[in-house]
Formats: C-alpha cells, structure tokens, sequence
C-alpha cells in the first residue's frame, strides 16, 4: 500500500470529506485519495524512493502540508492527521443532534420594579441540530411549549400566559428556526434564525458557544452548548407597561434568553 492515513478532528472524529494529494518535489501531483466514512485513506500504487509533499484538504476546515520521505518500500504511513476548523472554531461531526430536555434549559429574565432582576424557564421543549459538512448551512430547529412558563410564581406565571404577554390560548407555540451561522470566535459562532413569538415572526440572532462532545452513561455521544440573545418585547407585540413610578416600569422592556443546551447524536433520544 502507498499510502494510509487516518483524517481526524481535534476532538478525535473522522473528517470523512477530506482529500489526500500527493507531490512530488516539482509540485505534480502523484496521488491523490479521498478518506472513507472512518476518515481512513489509502491508495494502492506504489511510489518511487524519494521525498514528497502530503497535502490534507476538507472544506471548512484550514489545510495541512508535511514532507514525506519515501524508501525502497514505495510507501507513506502519514499516520493521524489532525485538522482545524477555518479560523479555528470547532463544532461535533456531521449529523443529526436531538435536543435533551432532561439535561437543557430554556431561560428568561427581566428586570423588575428597576432594582432587581426575575428569572424564569419554560418546561416544556423540543429541538434538533443539522451539523452539515459545510458547517455554514447547519441548521437549528426548536419548539417551546409557551404555557410551560415557570418563575416560581402562580399568579405571575398566569399573567404572563394572559394576553397582555404570550397569549398561550391564542399562540400555544414559541418557535425558532436558523438558516445558518457564522464563525465569531474560536469555538464560537453567531445562529442566525427567525423567532416566532407570540404570532409574530422576527430576525433573531444567537450568540452559541461550544462546549465541547463526549460519551454518556447509554452509550450514546452527547455536545454541549449554551446560546443567549436579548429580545424587546415590543418587537412581539407584549406591550404591556404598568408604571410604578416616573420613568420605572413595573417590568423591563427587555429580555435576556439563556439556554443551556445537550444534544445527543442520532435521530431520537435513548429510551
């Protein structure tokens, strides 16, 4: 065999895209293979003693090149080779993600009375990722269940169910669907997507950041992120504004939303 590599993430996953070429010192190409669904590559025809240069391409991710030295053997064991992110932002492979409502949290908060801050959460969601290979053209898609408000407090709670706020009756779901993201950082990206809340639908980006993947308890492979976004209220139709004193609301006009997020790889959640 003239040539074997493995084509792996710094987390360790299989880069499945990737494309080895192979140069001889003048820069003609004299093998070239893509990796299998292991990130495993290899190519059969024997090369002639000398040195070369191994080229790693993958879209999204920054090249590598390295000098091979081959013998009498004819052949190039390139080994492990490790790839970055383009700007050096990572995301787990390709693939389907489940969003675990067991181990994630959906939050909200405002300001209350101008001194102080009331912290709530919804109970009640469901959601997938997309990790396409073009890492760009991953998607975000999420359903909360808008009655499934919690702040600690009955009658607040029900007020916030009415509709001077989410009018669960008439709008029972809270939806966000992403487009694509962006890089902003290492391991950090910008969700661009459309919130619709309330019957009204808006441009919402969110600030996500990765946590990083490992194994769980089932077997299964989970990732972690946290995402957060500030919304108005005015933009979704929640105009209500009961003034305690002059200039004072009894609630902000603005919300933070903080979520918590695990995902597991696959198309559905460990029974």
């Amino acid at each position: 065999m003239a040539l074997r590599a493995q084509v792996r993430t710094r987390d360790g996953w299989a880069i499945q895209h990737a494309v080895v070429t192979v140069t001889d010192m003048t820069g003609a190409q004299m093998l070239r293979a893509a990796a299998d669904e292991d990130g495993s590559v290899r190519a059969e025809d024997p090369l002639r003693a000398g040195a070369y240069t191994v080229i790693v391409t993958a879209v999204g991710y920054a090249p590598t090149a390295s000098t091979a030295l081959v013998t009498a053997g004819g052949r190039i064991d390139a080994g492990t080779v490790v790839m970055a992110r383009q700007g050096g932002a990572q995301l787990p492979p390709p693939g389907t993600w489940s969003l675990d409502p067991a181990h994630s949290s959906v939050g909200a908060s405002a300001q209350h009375l101008g001194i102080s801050t009331v912290h709530g959460r919804f109970t009640g969601f469901t959601g997938r990722i997309e990790i396409a290979p073009d890492i760009e053209r991953s998607r975000v898609d999420a359903v909360i269940d808008a009655a499934g408000i919690d702040t600690g407090n009955p009658m607040r709670d029900k007020h916030l169910r009415s509709p001077d706020f989410l009018d669960t009756d008439r709008f029972p779901e809270i939806t966000y669907r992403s487009g694509g993201l962006t890089p902003a950082g290492p391991d950090r990206w910008t969700v661009h997507g459309e919130l619709t809340l309330r019957g009204v639908k808006r441009p919402v980006d969110l600030d996500l950041s990765y946590l990083g993947t490992g194994p769980d308890p089932w077997g299964g492979v989970r990732a972690a992120f946290h995402a957060s976004t500030e919304l108005r209220r005015d933009d979704f139709a929640m105009n209500y504004n009961q003034v305690v004193r002059a200039g004072i609301s009894a609630i902000g006009t603005t919300l933070r939303v903080e979520l918590e997020i695990q995902a597991v790889q696959g198309e559905s959640l460990p029974s």
